[in-house]
């Protein structure tokens, strides 16, 4: 065979943001500028475009942060910002190079195929000299932008402006102070990417804070900025459908691991000693209720919460008062069916015996800008993290989870908190610590993976963290939603699940779960634990938490009719095992969620793109649960075909909204096919 010499065809234009050009990068894709706008052009579909009005932005600023409780507020002094027009665009084989020019800034734009299977295009733009550069995103009334990471407010968040950063959610998220409380974007997992409904996605590649006003400064254009002077780099994925693009996300950041049958079975949160655990095992057992786990929190000890509720002792060790024999009693769970999982997070508190003399003697802790180990503000009152750039300090924080497991029989535990690294700290591989902020929670879920993995090559073990950025899909296994009020507040309480859950979805987290009946606040009451059971049914990993207010919240054997309820809906999440274990093993190939957005399932049905207070598991069960308190009916909508009410077995032609009794015990549940299988269950 003849080789012929490769040709490389170099196409110049000097231009102005008036000008019109196309360029053709392969008999798929093309490049169009119009105007000050540039798009990529797929078949016939307009993907990713940067705004006609506006060009990007290089900026100048004095930046000051301040905060407290895991949540930070920005203020900008002295900011400079110059516009920057469209100069000239070159084509060089596929790649194309945009010059931009603006005041003292020269910009390049470069816009290439990323990937072997060309499913995706890179994009990289540069201005010298700047602390960092916005671009504008055309907003059109065909588009969205849905995701963000876990929101917990909606889907689509156009009309909103926000930071991206690991932060606490805030407690009630209802005004007060911020720092405190939290607003409507504060996020345990939060992540620079977006899903266009029209079946393109967009993905910034950073670890620093990512500054979003999504249409609400101006309806025509959505500014994207990363707070760097790096390159500002992002990725457009092209579907075609948006669960195409899911599956595209999921190719580049990773997919969580899988997780063993036990995982799909009921989780019981039991706290308070050994004594007290083994009493409600029993008590679950005399009610005939199904439980595959039981996960104790206070395994290393009590300690009360600032506002008097119950929290636990940071240290990765147990506290043998409260469990005297905790390897015993957990290996008399594993005889009787049971599985063991426990509680860990990164705090390393100086006030223990345990691990921080010995940590800090050796440098495994983050240091100070001053010097010595860094000791913060946290929860427990102060505390220091590991620095996990460094590799010895790895090895002490993996080698204690190990013990977990090896020491005491766990099967797993919950990886709480990671979103409290200073951003100032100063780290051993020499890391901007602004950036390792996001990234350390991505350390933190991979230490659990690491050691679960070393002692349970086999799979055979859960862990379930709650912080998160871009990347820790490819070394998470579960994600909680968080810490939910306990409630029925809009803010922060059960209402917030669902688009969390969604959310997580849509960034290619697929394996979700919350607290019945939520943590903060309180205390819950029997009508909020009823509502939260049946969703907890409908969810992939079914699990109870006491709350911070664990004396006085509602709990499954407070009176019989609870109990009841508990019990059967326990049992008919156990019946939905197939398809939660089939959901599982589909989306370990293409992070198609099981907690399924409705527009994923029915893209062209516009009327699906805006719901967030219903959703699919997988395509054949839709689930809307009532999370207003004092309802007892819901509206519906249902996508087109035919739908069977799996509580009531009426069937309902789609493509419309319905209003559906929906009284304590028989939620607003339909599927593809009837199943009379649930409703004969007790």
């Amino acid at each position: 065979m003849r080789a012929w010499p490769l040709l490389l065809l170099t196409l110049v234009v000097a231009c102005d943001d008036d000008d019109d050009a196309t360029f053709v990068l392969d008999a798929d894709r093309e490049l169009q500028l119009q105007g000050g706008a540039l798009t990529l052009v797929v078949g016939e579909r307009s993907t990713f475009t940067l705004s006609p009005d506006a060009g990007p932005k290089a900026r100048t600023y004095d930046l000051m942060r301040q905060g407290a409780a895991g949540i930070w507020t920005y203020r900008e002094r002295n900011v400079v910002e110059t516009p920057m027009t469209r100069r000239s665009a070159s084509l060089e084989g596929d790649t194309l190079q945009v010059e931009y020019a603006g005041g003292d800034y020269e910009g390049v734009l470069t816009v290439r195929p990323d990937g072997a299977e060309r499913t995706r295009y890179r994009f990289e733009l540069t201005a010298g000299g700047a602390d960092s550069v916005a671009i504008p995103v055309r907003c059109d009334d065909e588009g969205s932008f849905h995701g963000f990471g876990e929101q917990y407010n909606a889907t689509d968040q156009r009309g909103e402006a926000f930071d991206l950063e690991t932060t606490e959610q805030g407690l009630g998220r209802e005004g007060g102070i911020r720092a405190l409380q939290g607003d409507e974007h504060t996020t345990y997992f939060p992540m620079p990417y977006y899903l266009d409904g029209r079946g393109f996605g967009v993905l910034f590649l950073t670890d620093h804070r990512t500054r979003v006003d999504v249409c609400a400064t101006d309806e025509a254009v959505a500014w994207i900025e990363v707070t760097d002077d790096s390159p500002l780099e992002w990725l457009v994925f092209h579907g075609p459908t948006p669960l195409d693009v899911v599956r595209q996300l999921g190719d580049e950041v990773g997919r969580p691991g899988p997780l063993p049958d036990w995982a799909f079975g009921t989780w019981i949160g039991a706290q308070g000693g050994q004594e007290d655990v083994l009493d409600e095992v029993a008590a679950l057992e005399a009610a005939e209720i199904p439980v595959a786990a039981f996960w104790v929190q206070d395994w290393t000890g009590i300690r009360m919460n600032f506002d008097g509720g119950f929290g636990v002792e940071y240290r990765w060790e147990a506290d043998d008062t409260l469990y005297p024999d905790l390897a015993g009693m957990i290996d008399d769970l594993h005889g009787r069916g049971y599985r063991f999982l426990g509680y860990a997070n990164p705090f390393v508190d100086p006030d223990l015996p345990n691990h921080w003399a010995e940590m800090d003697a050796a440098g495994l802790l983050v240091d100070s800008p001053e010097g010595g180990s860094y000791v913060f503000g946290a929860p427990n009152g102060q505390s220091s993290h590991p620095d996990l750039t460094e590799p010895e300090a790895r090895a002490y924080v993996v080698a204690a989870l190990e013990s977990m497991v090896s020491t005491y029989g766990m099967d797993g535990w919950m990886q709480d908190f990671g979103e409290w690294t200073p951003h100032d700290g100063v780290l051993d591989d020499g890391s901007d610590p602004a950036a390792y902020h996001n990234r350390f929670v991505v350390d933190w879920q991979a230490m659990a993976r690491e050691a679960l993995d070393n002692q349970r090559p086999d799979g055979d073990y859960c862990f379930f963290g709650r912080s998160g950025w871009t990347g820790v899909q490819s070394v998470a296994q579960i994600h909680w939603v968080g810490d939910q009020e306990a409630d029925f507040l809009p803010g922060d309480g059960l209402p917030t699940v669902v688009p969390a859950m969604l959310n997580l979805g849509l960034a290619g987290q697929y394996n979700v779960t919350h607290d019945i009946a939520g943590f903060s606040g309180g205390p819950s009451t029997k009508e909020l634990w009823m509502r939260w059971t049946e969703l907890g049914a409908f969810t992939p990993i079914m699990r109870t938490h006491e709350g911070n207010d664990k004396l006085e919240n509602w709990s499954w054997e407070k009176d019989e009719e609870t109990t009841a309820h508990f019990r059967r809906f326990a049992r008919i999440h156990g019946a939905l095992f197939d398809t939660f274990r089939r959901l599982a093993d589909e989306a370990q190939e293409d992070s198609a969620p099981i907690v399924r957005h409705l527009m994923l399932a029915f893209p062209e049905d516009r009327a699906t793109w805006s719901i967030s207070d219903q959703y699919l598991l997988g395509d054949e069960i839709l689930v809307a649960p009532v999370l207003e308190e004092g309802a007892t009916s819901r509206s519906v909508y249902l996508p087109a075909g035919e739908w069977f009410h799996l509580f009531t077995g009426e069937r309902f032609d789609g493509g419309t909204t319905v209003e559906v009794d929906a009284p304590i015990g028989t939620p607003a549940v339909f599927g593809r096919t009837d199943r009379e299988d649930l409703r004969a269950i007790e």
